[in-house]
């Protein structure tokens, strides 16, 4: 049970990663006064032993299908959280404080926004093994212990990379990697978040300078996307990190930057 009296805070995974990874979050959280929230995206067994046993269980899931089931966590709460997301768990954070679903959120390395434009190779190199085959769009596909290191470790050791590929990496759908790539050539594309809205809470956006799957071009486009609106967008940058930012030896750091924000905007 959420207490009343303490600011729920929802954490919001990405592709490859299992919501345990944010257990060492939730706990800086919790200790700062909110209350940690850490669901799974829907079909994902509770762990990661059970996730790499059963990659069927969230095959096929996509943008809308993953929004829509923290959506109902959400009303089913009763209360407005605070939205944490991470690589695609930060464009689903933006998807639902668009909808005025949460009181704020922080986007880390998010997967781009419908209108964001800029690609680098990087990105391309880190995606293009699973882009390639259409038939994953309907499969969880794994990363391998390479494929980590380039997409996600770059910016740590090769002990650490491993040490953290073993420990977090789950099999995930690919259909959210497609549907990220095509969303400026579908009208209806599901990656489209209300930038305009005036209403709603403030947003801060996170980027890693190192990383390879959501290049910080990125990251700072999508800040760019959100210019006409009223309400509060800020950016910050870490100059030496990569896409495992929120797992890696420097997660403190970075979630002690949310934090900081958070208390500074009143969110307590």
């Amino acid at each position: 049970m959420t207490s009343p009296l303490r600011t729920p805070v929802m954490f919001i995974h990405g592709l490859w990663l299992h919501s345990t990874s944010w257990q060492g979050w939730a706990d800086r959280f919790r200790e700062a006064g909110y209350e940690p929230m850490t669901p799974e995206w829907p079909g994902a067994p509770a762990s990661v032993a059970e996730a790499r046993r059963h990659p069927e269980q969230q095959a096929g899931n996509g943008l809308a299908e993953i929004s829509r089931h923290h959506a109902r966590i959400i009303r089913d709460l009763g209360t407005k959280p605070i939205l944490v997301g991470h690589s695609v768990g930060g464009f689903i954070a933006q998807h639902l404080l668009g909808q005025g679903l949460g009181t704020a959120a922080v986007a880390i390395c998010p997967g781009q926004i419908r209108g964001v434009k800029a690609v680098g190779p990087a990105q391309a190199k880190s995606t293009f093994a699973f882009l390639k085959n259409p038939a994953n769009t309907r499969r969880a596909v794994s990363l391998d212990a390479d494929q980590f290191r380039y997409a996600f470790a770059n910016a740590v050791s090769r002990e650490e990379s491993d040490r953290l590929f073993e420990e977090w990496t789950v099999p995930s759908p690919a259909r959210p990697l497609f549907q990220l790539a095509l969303a400026n050539f579908a009208r209806h594309s599901p990656a489209k978040v209300d930038t305009h809205n005036n209403n709603r809470g403030p947003l801060l956006l996170l980027s890693g300078k190192l990383d390879h799957t959501v290049p910080d071009v990125l990251t700072r486009s999508t800040f760019k996307q959100y210019r006409h609106s009223g309400a509060t967008t800020e950016y910050k940058r870490f100059d030496d990190r990569g896409h495992s930012l929120i797992v890696d030896s420097g997660w403190p750091h970075v979630a002690d930057t949310a934090l900081t924000w958070l208390t500074g905007k009143g969110l307590t």
